[in-house]
């Protein structure tokens, strides 16, 4: 592997712009490639964010040997195909979340991943920002004791669009996959990445037949909890708490990219940590996949792969209480 470590990008719509320019703020990573399935748009993007070259199919980009690691930006139902084509040409990949459409998808590449000694991880970018470090520090040492219960939100009124990926069944629209998986993610990495002992939920399912917003309440082992929410028709405060047995943990609203977390002890004064990002807050994630690759580990101990699969177990269990199928299963 080159001293820089050489990215392609696969896709090349708004998260692949924003993760683009998050790895730009990382010197000894390399823009090397994108790929599109039209050349008009892979040529747009290389021009806008300096790729050194740009292809007009994915397959191209996935036999690119100037390529050592993949981005894939496409939406949920191609991330499967997307990922195993890359796989399937030696490349590394991280995938963007949710990690695929259903568990079954979410197997597949895991397992192909490993049948090809590959690294493969999902990029649940929030788990590396270092406030989210950080909270993760408190625990460890012990400030709030014994973590109980976490609460997340993260919800948005976006426009009514029955042919947008947020509300079209055929793109695994709503809620749950698209920002549900950030709160869920947050109360699995607080609770050691373990699937629920019990789940229930509750959702209301749109026109579109998709849930606009939904509720869920998870049961870890030992009676711990996660009250978590999700929508794309209501706004919600995105914040995040750990409340443990001495004390509590709230990272700051947005949760998910927030500069701030604050360690609150009975009636002592918060304790703050605050730090910006060194560019968007996405570098982070691309710095821990470098991290791992030049250490030959094929996934992340920060994302492991058996926990992208408990995490797809627990949104399709909580579909199924909600009656939500999507066509493509």
């Amino acid at each position: 592997m080159s001293a820089a470590i050489r990215w392609g990008i696969l896709g090349t719509g708004a998260i692949a712009k924003k993760f683009v320019t998050g790895l730009k703020s990382i010197p000894d990573a390399k823009v090397a490639a994108v790929g599109s399935r039209k050349q008009e748009t892979a040529d747009a993007f290389a021009k806008e964010f300096g790729a050194a070259k740009a292809h007009a199919s994915y397959k191209a980009l996935a036999s690119d040997p100037e390529v050592d690691v993949i981005y894939v930006s496409t939406p949920h139902q191609l991330h499967c195909e997307n990922t195993l084509l890359c796989l399937d040409h030696g490349k590394a990949v991280l995938c963007e979340k949710p990690f695929a459409i259903n568990t079954r998808e979410a197997k597949k590449m895991v397992t192909r991943a490993q049948e090809k000694k590959a690294f493969l991880m999902e990029a649940m970018w929030t788990r590396f920002i270092p406030a989210m470090l950080q909270a993760q520090k408190w625990i460890k040492e012990g400030r709030i004791g014994e973590p109980r219960m976490v609460m997340a939100d993260f919800g948005f009124r976006g426009d009514l669009d029955a042919d947008s990926r947020l509300f079209n069944p055929e793109f695994g629209g709503g809620s749950l996959l698209d920002v549900g998986i950030y709160p869920l993610s947050f109360a699995s990495m607080i609770f050691g990445g373990k699937k629920p002992v019990a789940m229930t939920g509750a959702a209301h399912l749109g026109s579109t037949g998709v849930d606009e917003q939904a509720a869920y309440v998870l049961t870890y082992e030992a009676g711990r909890l996660a009250v978590l929410a999700s929508a794309v028709r209501t706004e919600t405060p995105y914040d995040a708490y750990v409340l443990g047995t001495e004390g509590r943990i709230q990272l700051h609203s947005p949760f998910w990219c927030t500069t701030k977390a604050s360690l609150k002890i009975g009636e002592n004064d918060p304790v703050i940590f605050e730090q910006p990002h060194q560019g968007n807050g996405y570098e982070y994630q691309a710095m821990e996949v470098m991290r791992c690759l030049r250490a030959g580990q094929t996934e992340s101990p920060g994302m492991p792969l058996d926990e992208s699969i408990v995490l797809m177990e627990t949104m399709d269990q909580l579909r199924a209480q909600w009656g939500l199928k999507y066509p493509m299963e």
